[in-house]
């Protein structure tokens, strides 16, 4: 994707020693690349959120560890820094594929011979997320197409939060549809929900729908029941950082309340996710998975710009306590769709084992249980 017209992905290798990124903190008043050189530094990233979404977190991670090899390639501080980056964000699922993969290869690899095999497979991973974000794109587009095809005119889409290229490495998940429908001539306008408390929606994904040139609206994230009680959004497509081998949907929070609001006004509700985002060893996405709480001072304070200076201001009572769970979990059955790379699914175990039928444990019982996340 662009930026002011100069092509960009969210994480790429400087040199053989740096590895370079966009820190999302500064956007969207200031374009910042900073420089990671070692794993220590690339779980900082991870943690404070200079990279979020839960692919563009796979591949900070692998690249993390391939940063490991150049400081230790002996494989108890591998090991380590492993460690320290799957501390780093318990929800994204993305985050333990990625180390795992890593790990799995250089745990069998000659130490002389890490610093290539890591390097190789944060690549791997990099380019496996372009690719699955491009057929997610393709798929998504499909749906996109039908709507406007039955209405024959502009097809009004709401999304939450940042499923855009900036949390991948390019394209986008929930954004990946969008570009293609508005690169293939439809008329599309998007809803974009500011997304309390980091305003990942109003900064980011406005940020980058503004750059490509996608009509779009800032809204309020108790907006969104409204509008579709008044007919003004045709479908709603949201991202996901982990999702059940059944179909529930762990994703930024507030995509719950956007499930029901849709479901209550029969909308279209999809999730748009890479395999590498289910974690086929969960369930019960409500009791089992995760949810990351935040430091309060997210939820207390806000950023913006003022005077040309970004800058946080003080929005509550300053002793007050503050709450910040970073996801909610959306159940299937309020999930119209699951769009993945091999196409578009019921979110039911039924439906997402049809388009991925390597993962049925009943007809492989033996390999199940050795079945990565």
């Amino acid at each position: 994707m662009n930026i002011n017209g100069v092509p960009y992905r969210t994480i790429w290798l400087k040199d053989n020693y740096t590895v370079q990124i966009i820190d999302q903190r500064s956007l969207p008043h200031k374009l910042v690349i900073e420089d990671l050189k070692t794993v220590e530094q690339a779980a900082a990233a991870i943690q404070e959120m200079h990279v979020r979404g839960a692919p563009l977190i796979g591949a900070t991670a692998a690249y993390g560890m391939y940063l490991a090899t150049l400081q230790h390639s002996e494989l108890d501080f591998l090991k380590k820094a492993a460690h320290l980056l799957l501390q780093t964000r318990p929800t994204a699922v993305n985050l333990a594929y990625a180390i795992k993969k890593s790990m799995q290869v250089l745990e069998k690899t000659p130490n002389e011979n890490r610093k290539t095999a890591a390097l190789q497979i944060a690549e791997e991973v990099t380019e496996e997320s372009v690719i699955q974000c491009k057929h997610i794109g393709e798929h998504g587009l499909d749906l996109i197409k039908a709507i406007f095809k039955q209405k024959n005119d502009t097809v009004h889409i709401l999304t939450h939060c940042n499923a855009g290229w900036l949390a991948c490495v390019d394209f986008g998940t929930a954004t990946a549809p969008i570009y293609a429908a508005y690169d293939a001539g439809i008329p599309v306008h998007i809803w974009v929900d500011e997304t309390r408390p980091r305003n990942q929606g109003a900064r980011i994904t406005a940020y980058e729908l503004l750059q490509h040139g996608v009509p779009h609206t800032v809204i309020t994230d108790n907006a969104g029941g409204h509008l579709m009680q008044h007919g003004m959004v045709d479908m709603v497509i949201v991202g996901s950082d982990r999702t059940s081998r059944t179909g529930d949907v762990a994703n930024k929070i507030g995509t719950y309340l956007k499930a029901l609001a849709a479901f209550d006004n029969h909308i279209p509700f999809y999730v748009a996710l890479p395999s590498s985002t289910f974690d086929w060893t969960i369930r019960e996405g409500i009791k089992e998975i995760p949810i990351e709480e935040r430091d309060a001072n997210e939820v207390k304070m806000i950023q913006g710009l003022h005077n040309n200076t970004i800058t946080s201001v003080l929005l509550t009572p300053r002793h007050s306590p503050a709450a910040n769970y970073a996801f909610d979990v959306t159940p299937s059955r309020l999930v119209t769709g699951l769009i993945t790379e091999r196409g578009v699914c019921d979110a039911s175990e039924k439906g997402i084992l049809e388009l991925f039928p390597e993962r049925d444990t009943s007809l492989n019982p033996s390999e199940g249980k050795n079945i990565p996340l």
